[in-house]
């Protein structure tokens, strides 16, 4: 049937055949009513000029091109919608790309998919043409699909762990200043107050972590995953801890080490480009690790918790935060558009999983936390950020990658809201002989 404009709720007619018995080609239109069910929550309009779903709805998504609707149809699910948007083949009407969030819910809550019957499906691809079906060259920002990195190593080697860091965080140094904030922190924040600002919540999540860790003067720390040495800093500046952060990410550790330098830490604090597993072997008071375990995989926790472990002396601790699924059953490897735009390789336990392993380690652990909530308030302001510095943003890496971020954080912010994945921070001993840790009989830490 022809859906061009037909309201929603409209009685279905027949169409009938031109003159000569055949169909006309299918309409965007009939392709949105061939996988959907019920009463659509938005308006989708078509380059052909075909419309369904209530004109006054406050969201619209126009298809705006055949490569766009090649996408959609040759990748179902997050991965094809991700490729149209991120191309410009798919605007979405009623919200700001620096942050999708109203739309994302909207879809998620109301939108009803169904797979289409045998016959319409063929009849679709009849209709379109069978060229449809060849999927179009995906957009730059788009990594390689996981069976073809082999080529840079076996998942989770060196080389290939580098490259995947890469693909993430050498974007631009430029365009975090600007999403991040001054802090440059892209971790979750601790929320004392739902109006505390970003800085502000980020400073409290590392007054947390020093809490948590005990720090002092003197002490050694050893950060990695450092990002842009965020936690090296305020550890040497607030507690006049000598830190050492280490990243693999070559833009990061410039940046760091030049901030250090800036702000006249360099007698106590400095972040080299290393892997964590060439960390120095000398043995830190303690260690943090966050937000450095989603990348790490899930097979290698025991290698990492027990190289943690080793450089830390009798009696250290560590403090490891990382994103986790919600529960122990989910799959560790994430979908496809976080794989192929935002994290290559990334992999998410639950937090049993993540807490067996470091006892198995022969680490002892003492306290944990569910910042879940936090994630969601520190990505809406990310987003906020996004949106009031969209068009240098947009000069600075491209509208392309701009749009991979809003979607991103939009979409994480919802998932962290509806408990789909969590944020743990899991803090642990080294023991020495006979059991010793030096760990209060209550936590000398406020949280």
């Amino acid at each position: 049937m022809s859906l061009i404009d037909r309201e929603q709720g409209a009685a279905d007619v027949p169409s009938v055949p031109p003159a000569g018995g055949r169909r006309a080609t299918p309409t965007v239109a009939d392709v949105v009513r061939a996988v959907t069910a019920g009463a659509l929550p938005v308006r989708i309009t078509g380059y052909d000029g075909s419309a369904v779903g209530p004109a006054d709805a406050d969201i619209t998504l126009a298809v705006r091109s055949e490569r766009g609707l090649s996408y959609l149809l040759t990748a179902p699910g997050d991965l094809g919608m991700a490729r149209a948007y991120v191309s410009g083949d798919l605007e979405l009407g009623g919200v700001h790309p620096g942050d999708p969030y109203e739309a994302l819910r909207v879809l998620k809550d109301e939108l009803k998919l169904r797979p289409p019957s045998l016959a319409e499906g063929l009849a679709l691809v009849r209709g379109l043409g069978w060229e449809r079906l060849l999927p179009p060259s995906p957009p730059p920002q788009e990594a390689a699909p996981r069976w073809k990195r082999v080529v840079n190593g076996l998942r989770h080697s060196r080389v290939r762990d580098s490259t995947a860091i890469s693909h993430h965080y050498d974007v631009s140094n430029a365009f975090y200043e600007l999403v991040l904030g001054p802090s440059m922190t892209y971790t979750c924040a601790v929320y004392r107050s739902p109006d505390d600002t970003l800085e502000q919540a980020q400073a409290a999540k590392y007054d947390l972590v020093a809490g948590k860790l005990g720090l002092k003067p003197g002490m050694r720390l050893l950060d990695v995953g450092c990002g842009w040495g965020g936690m090296v800093r305020h550890a040497a500046r607030e507690y006049g801890v000598k830190a050492l952060g280490v990243t693999l990410s070559r833009a990061q550790a410039q940046w760091a080490q030049a901030a250090i330098e800036r702000e006249g830490l360099s007698e106590l604090a400095e972040v080299r480009h290393l892997d964590y597993r060439d960390a120095p072997r000398e043995q830190f008071d303690v260690i943090s690790s966050i937000g450095l375990t989603e990348h790490i995989g899930v097979r290698n926790y025991p290698a990492y918790f027990r190289a943690l472990g080793g450089r830390l002396r009798p009696g250290g601790r560590l403090l490891n935060h990382c994103i986790t699924r919600a529960d122990n059953r989910a799959p560790h490897r994430s979908g496809a558009f976080i794989d192929r735009y935002v994290f290559p390789d990334g992999e998410l336990a639950g937090p049993g999983r993540l807490i067996s392993e470091i006892h198995d380690a022969g680490l002892e652990v003492h306290h944990e936390e569910n910042l879940r909530q936090h994630y969601a308030l520190t990505l809406a302001g990310w987003c906020r950020n996004l949106v009031a510095h969209w068009d240098e943003c947009v000069a600075e890496v491209g509208q392309g990658t701009a749009r991979v971020w809003g979607l991103y954080m939009a979409g994480s912010r919802l998932a962290f809201e509806r408990n789909e994945i969590q944020l743990h921070q899991v803090l642990a001993t080294r023991n020495g002989p006979r059991g010793v840790n030096g760990y209060p009989l209550r936590p000398d830490w406020s949280a």
